[in-house]
Formats: structure tokens, sequence, C-alpha cells
């Protein structure tokens, strides 16, 4: 059965039916949670959040097409919502490999903790921009309809997003090349 009939289906009360709409959509949700909460148990409850809202609000949605894209505006809202609780600087944590996994990749462990670091870093409405676009691979005007701004404001969000990770990055390794500079210039290479 396609997708548009288990959400027909969903809508009119079957349990079933959204069974298997969140099992095939948990990978998804799961890896844009992790990526704007930076914490694994705070992503499965904003995913099992979003999931409970989805149940809940399915009877109002008008296109079942659009299914998706609803499924990612509530989960990327209950991260924000996540995020507003518990006021306080998102720390990092594992960043899951959502790119390159061939010899080559793995060996830029450093560039991934970077990003990471820097994602973790940006105001959660960016964030959601930068996940949904790169990680979920959604164009510009798709992100734009998942989080329900105009298309001028996803593309902000997106460049000053970028230009804040770019700028977070070359402070960290203009950081980390000056403390090279000084263990290199301290008797014994060692930092005090």
């Amino acid at each position: 059965m396609q997708q548009r009939g288990f959400v027909e289906q969903a809508q009119a009360g079957d349990h079933d039916a959204f069974a298997v709409l969140a099992r095939a959509a948990a990978g998804r949700l799961d890896g844009i949670a992790r990526l704007m909460l930076r914490d694994p148990d705070d992503a499965r409850d904003a995913v099992q959040e979003a999931l409970i809202r989805a149940w809940r609000d399915l009877p109002g949605l008008r296109d079942p097409e659009r299914f998706d894209g609803w499924l990612y505006r509530l989960t990327v809202h209950a991260c924000i919502d996540s995020i507003r609780r518990r006021r306080r600087q998102v720390h990092g944590s594992d960043v899951q490999d959502v790119g390159d996994t061939t010899a080559g990749g793995l060996g830029r462990i450093d560039d991934r903790e970077l990003l990471g670091m820097a994602l973790g870093r940006l105001r959660p409405d960016w964030r959601a921009v930068v996940v949904l676009h790169y990680y979920v691979g959604l164009p510009l005007p798709e992100v734009a309809n998942v989080l329900g701004v105009p298309v001028g404001t996803a593309q902000s969000r997106h460049h000053r997003s970028l230009r804040a990770m770019r700028s977070l990055i070359e402070a960290d390794e203009a950081d980390e090349a000056d403390e090279a500079a000084v263990r290199h210039a301290l008797p014994g290479g060692q930092l005090a």
C-alpha cells in the first residue's frame, strides 16, 4: 500500500496504519532530533512528542501527500520546545555521520566534530534549516514549507547559519593554532 493510503487510514483512526507510518519515519525523525538537540535521550523524547502530536492532529491534515513534511515540522517544533524548556546552552554529544562513510570520509572525524560544535551553537531556528536542508536533503523552498516561513526567510537563515558556522569553525581553528604555537615555544612542549 502507498503512504497516502496509510495516512488516510490513520486519519480515520486506524492505529496500525499510523504505526506503519511512524516506524517508516522513525529513523529520519530521530536523526533530525539528534542533530537539533545534541542529546539522544532528549531526541527520543522530542520524536515521541512529535508522534503524539501527529496522532492527535492527523485528522486535520488536509493533504495526505504532505505527511512527511508535516511530520518534520512537528519534530522540529518539538525540538525547539525542548530547547526552550532547557533554557541553557546546548552541549555537545556524538554527531551521527550523515555523509561520506568511505575510508576517506571516516578520516575526517575532526571535521565532523567541528561541524557538530558549530551546529550546536546555532540558534534553534537556524539549526532547523541546516538540518532539514543538509541532513534530510530538502530543497530550501520545501524547508520553508516545513517550517512555515517564507522562502526568503529560509534562504536568509540558511545563509546566516552557514556564515555563523564558518566563523565558529575558523575561531576554533585559530584557538588551536595559538595553543600549538605556545606549546611549541615552551620547554618540553607542554602547557601548564
